[in-house]
């Protein structure tokens, strides 16, 4: 290990040297966070650092600045197990989830291992000396430097934070008002009095409108395709009694496990009975919206509950804004740009003074890092993923991507559990790599996250593959992955663990047969 206190060795920009630690997590946000929090509970010893390519942490929560932004899952799952969620929203704002993960960093020490401005470039990986060999720059000054590690850990998320999805709409540059996507809200923009058009149907789009219609003229949601979409009450008041009654620690708990139970049987019972479930969503969504509304033009989508995920509304605002008249829905497609709005291919036209695309994420796996082992580059495609925090061929290299049908931190939670429990293990046995490798070759693979969102249908084939079986697939039940990550042996035929020649680390006879 690099050092006894858990810092970081050497020092570049002194010498040029590059800093060594044991483990370097890449990405400040939830995950990262959350990383860095079961490494030092359960490695007190091993040093880490984190590398965040922004100027401050958060992640997610600290890069969106658009109206309303929210979470979609309720801060009981979406929260940290370690770390009762205090506020009574379950349903949160952006600068209360961020005021939540600074505080976690600070009360742990972890914002003092957050290097900023600083982007992973590429990995490398060296079987002979165990070792990860990371370069890194300086977003600021653009000054290069390099970091070794025993394990990289990408907690970067999966989609780019410098670049949101744009189509490129015909006659776009006609436009007279105003063009901004989400993830590039200008500080100065004022919708007050004007007609504001969102282009789009999912998460964001849905939060943007009841946000903005409180000041607009009128906000207008053009869909190319509906979106199921839910009222949830913005406060949980089983959890606020329970932690009332219980105290915030078990309080917490007890609403945590309810809150799991339930998503997970509504997952289950949607997926199961997919007809049911779309009814029982239209019957919700008419008692919500105006008499006579075309619920089936607007709020009826073409695939079954969960294909892609439900979005959330709080209190019902979305609904509330469109019986009030302030905000409206218009399903079709976008034919032109126009001087003053666009035409749609009904012939309609839409005019606005700004229009909002809303149009998604470019996704963008391990945080965009080019990774090689032993001089050859790894192709992220060519790679299939083992119990979801993995991949095939690539020693020493581990990553979390949550779930897309339950809060993410669930499934983060998990694989951090396992992958100290895995450390742990091959400290028992002294050994110093670990590498999953499939029993056969030839395995059938298919796409790492069968979900039908468009951003992550557009870069399918830049993403890892997974396998049909365990455990090469990447799981969406919580259960399953609660047995699979927390109580079964980290041990597995397909991962391959052994010491490499270049350690001081001696032989054993258990490392030796659990190497061969």
């Amino acid at each position: 290990m690099a050092a006894t206190d858990g810092t970081p060795t050497g020092d570049d920009t002194a010498t040029g040297a590059a800093r060594s630690v044991d483990v370097l997590i890449v990405g400040a946000g939830i995950s990262g966070i959350g990383a860095a929090y079961y490494l030092q509970r359960e490695h007190p010893g091993r040093s880490y650092a984190i590398l965040e390519a922004r100027e401050a942490s958060g992640g997610t929560w600290d890069l969106f600045r658009y109206p309303g932004i929210r979470s979609d899952s309720d801060l009981h799952t979406f929260g940290y197990e370690f770390k009762p969620w205090r506020d009574k929203d379950a349903i949160a704002s952006a600068d209360k989830i961020l005021a939540y993960l600074r505080e976690t960093a600070a009360e742990h020490d972890i914002d003092r291992r957050i290097h900023y401005r600083t982007r992973v470039l590429a990995a490398s990986w060296s079987s002979a000396d165990a070792r990860w060999t990371v370069e890194t720059e300086r977003t600021d000054t653009g000054e290069r430097a390099r970091w070794t590690c025993n394990w990289v850990f990408a907690a970067a998320g999966y989609y780019r934070y410098d670049e949101g999805y744009t189509p490129g709409f015909t006659g776009r540059e006609r436009f007279g008002g105003t063009i901004v996507h989400p993830q590039h809200w200008p500080e100065d923009l004022d919708v007050s009095g004007r007609r504001v058009l969102v282009v789009g149907s999912g998460a964001t789009a849905v939060t943007l409108v009841p946000a903005l219609a409180g000041d607009a003229a009128h906000v207008t949601m053009l869909q190319r395709t509906p979106t199921y979409i839910m009222p949830v009450p913005a406060q949980d008041k089983v959890a606020n009694l329970l932690q009332r009654l219980l105290g915030e620690d078990r309080g917490y708990a007890l609403a945590r496990r309810k809150n799991i139970a339930r998503s997970q049987a509504i997952w289950r019972l949607f997926q199961k009975y997919p007809k049911t479930a779309r009814k029982l969503i239209r019957r919700v969504n008419i008692k919500q919206l105006p008499e006579g509304y075309p619920v089936d033009e607007h709020f009826n989508p073409p695939y079954d509950p969960w294909d892609q995920r439900l979005c959330a509304v709080p209190n019902g605002d979305l609904f509330r804004e469109i019986r009030a008249g302030r905000a409206s829905v218009v399903t079709d497609r976008i034919a032109t740009f126009t001087e003053q709005g666009v035409r749609l291919e009904s012939g309609r036209e839409l005019e606005a003074d700004v229009i909002v695309t809303a149009t998604g994420l470019n996704v963008q796996a391990m945080g965009g890092i080019g990774l090689s082992v032993d001089g050859r580059a790894v192709r992220l495609a060519d790679t299939v993923a083992y119990k979801g925090m993995m991949l095939s061929g690539v020693p020493n290299f581990a990553y979390s991507i949550g779930y897309t049908n339950s809060s993410w931190t669930l499934k983060v939670g998990l694989l951090c559990e396992h992958f100290c429990r895995l450390l742990a293990h091959m400290d028992g046995l002294g050994l110093d790599t670990a590498v999953p490798v499939p029993a056969d070759p030839a395995m059938p693979t298919r796409p790492l996250l069968d979900f039908g969102a468009g951003y992550i249908q557009r870069a399918i084939d830049k993403l890892p593959q997974q396998g049909e079986r365990a455990p090469w697939l990447t799981s969406m039940s919580y259960p399953d992955d609660v047995k699979l990550l927390r109580h079964l042996p980290v041990t597995d035929p397909e991962l391959r663990l052994s010491v490499s020649p270049g350690t001081s680390t001696a032989h054993s006879p258990a490392a030796a047969e659990v190497s061969a």
